[in-house]
């Protein structure tokens, strides 16, 4: 492998080979924040993860401790990745497996297309996988005439409804266990027409769905959570059982994994085997954890590949204010917490990475002047949720705030006329520069009772102060400034030269 694969600044910025088209943040989240039913789905869902994370986390004295080891184990891997990269590559292909180079998204479906294609087989089962959702493998390889069947309960529901994930975790947590029910029974073959609710009763369906599939695939497409530089080990950690079916069933496995997820040795994932399960599901261990290093005889697939892909993320890594995103384990403890999220959904993010992370790591991938992701940094409220609970300590508000002047530098001088915020900012900028300044302004306060109401509450205001105004009272300002009120109550005492003190003359 050469180095110069890996982003460095003076590289060409790959596209991610998205399929989908993005409509911006605040058109589709204003839809969405119409819809009750999936507010109350989404309301419920996270209020459940927090609270299962809260219990789990209290119970770790070293929690801080295990944080901090993860940010600086993933501090290592991004200075380093090169190195990194050539020593997973030799010990991975020394022990039978196949690695594939993919400079972005296009060139990861092309190879995972032919791969399958050299096995003669037209179906695959596969292991929920962020990387492949980020490329749209699943859509490429329909056109290529090959189906892919999602294993995943979650990930499973969202394609029968041919719908597109929400959640990083729990991709259909936008849908409630009755909604789950009708998909069900549209869309699945030989379903018992009785189909209750039940979630027993709707895993067994699926369950009965997807045995047949686990046993007469003969290839396998999977993600990865870890890979370990010294052994060439690549890690899936799950919780359902159906990804070590598709791991060791199939007789060929191709695994399709970002650059980003490396971890230097065995010893490392002992600190990330305890951070990921207690962030993600809120559990004290994941209930399966698969681990394969190349190739066993006789055991296991016997045609093993692996995509190792860029995808943009050179790019994240050259930036030196946000490359920390490229830490990210994919646990969605940020999102859970996030109040915006909590109540306009993933779909409204537009990218395979919904919440708080996917709000700096789309722009960090596919650059802030793309269209669908200059308005993602301003997706939040700063309130700094996502940072508290990230096991990896991603300072994402912090990324949130320099993607903002990314945005606002690349837009600078581009608008004929000034904006409304062009003009506001001007006008502050000259209010601030000095104390004289801002006693001018605050001298013109007092005017804004004119337009209060009887209840003193002004209801309304013009231009984009309108949108303050749409959900909330602006109380009409006091009769006199601080300044003012300041200047009044605390003046010097004047010299009365008629009444001198006792003891001196008036001309003393």
């Amino acid at each position: 492998m050469s180095n110069t694969f890996l982003g460095m600044p003076s590289l060409p910025v790959f596209g991610t080979g998205n399929l989908f088209e993005r409509e911006p943040f605040p058109e589709f989240a204003h839809r969405e924040l119409q819809d009750g039913q999936l507010r109350a789905n989404l309301g419920h869902a996270t209020r459940t993860i927090r609270q299962k994370r809260l219990s789990v986390v209290a119970e770790l004295p070293d929690w801080e401790a295990l944080r901090s080891a993860g940010s600086a184990i993933k501090e290592s891997v991004m200075a380093r990745l090169p190195e990194l990269l050539e020593e997973f590559e030799a010990n991975f292909t020394a022990r039978g497996g196949t690695i594939h180079w993919a400079r972005d998204g296009n060139e990861a479906n092309e190879i995972v297309s032919s791969l399958i294609k050299a096995t003669g087989e037209t179906e695959v089962v596969k292991v929920k996988s962020m990387a492949t959702q980020e490329i749209g493998l699943n859509e490429f390889l329909d056109e290529q005439g090959i189906s892919a069947f999602e294993t995943d309960l979650a990930e499973l529901i969202v394609q029968l409804d041919h719908d597109k994930p929400s959640h990083i975790l729990v991709p259909a947590i936008h849908k409630n266990r009755t909604q789950v029910r009708d998909i069900f029974l549209r869309e699945m073959e030989d379903v018992d027409p009785e189909l209750s609710n039940k979630p027993a009763e709707l895993a067994a369906a699926a369950r009965g769905h997807l045995r047949r599939k686990f046993l007469s695939a003969k290839v396998a497409v999977s993600g990865a959570n870890f890979a370990l530089a010294d052994t060439g080990t690549l890690a899936v950690v799950e919780s359902e059982g159906n990804g070590r079916m598709c791991l060791t069933l199939p007789e060929t496995l191709i695994t399709v994994m970002g650059i980003e997820k490396l971890l230097p040795s065995w010893q490392d994932l002992e600190v990330f085997m305890q951070l990921l399960p207690r962030s993600s599901t809120g559990e004290r261990m994941n209930p399966y954890t698969s681990l394969w290093t190349g190739v066993a005889e006789n055991d296991g697939p016997q045609n093993v590949h692996l995509v190792l892909m860029d995808n943009g993320r050179s790019a994240a890594l050259a930036d030196l204010h946000g490359r920390s995103a490229l830490h990210c384990i994919r646990c969605s403890a940020c999102v859970n917490v996030c109040p915006v999220y909590e109540r306009t959904g993933g779909h409204a993010y537009g990218s395979t990475y919904p919440g708080p992370i996917g709000a700096i790591l789309s722009p960090l991938l596919t650059g802030i002047t793309a269209e669908e992701n200059n308005s993602l940094p301003y997706a939040s409220s700063l309130c700094g949720a996502c940072y508290d609970a990230c096991p990896v300590k991603i300072n994402i508000p912090e990324i949130l705030v320099h993607l903002r002047g990314e945005d606002v530098d690349s837009k600078r001088g581009t608008a004929k006329i000034p904006t409304q915020i062009d003009i506001g900012m001007k006008a502050a900028s000259w209010a601030l520069s000095s104390g004289k300044n801002l006693g001018l302004v605050e001298k013109t306060l007092p005017l804004g009772r004119l337009v209060a109401g009887s209840d003193k509450k002004i209801t309304q205001l013009p231009g984009i102060a309108a949108g303050w105004t749409q959900s909330r009272d602006l109380p009409a300002p006091p009769k006199k400034s601080f300044r003012q009120w300041w200047n009044k109550e605390h003046q010097p005492p004047q010299k009365d030269a008629d009444n001198p003190k006792p003891g001196q003359g008036a001309d003393s």
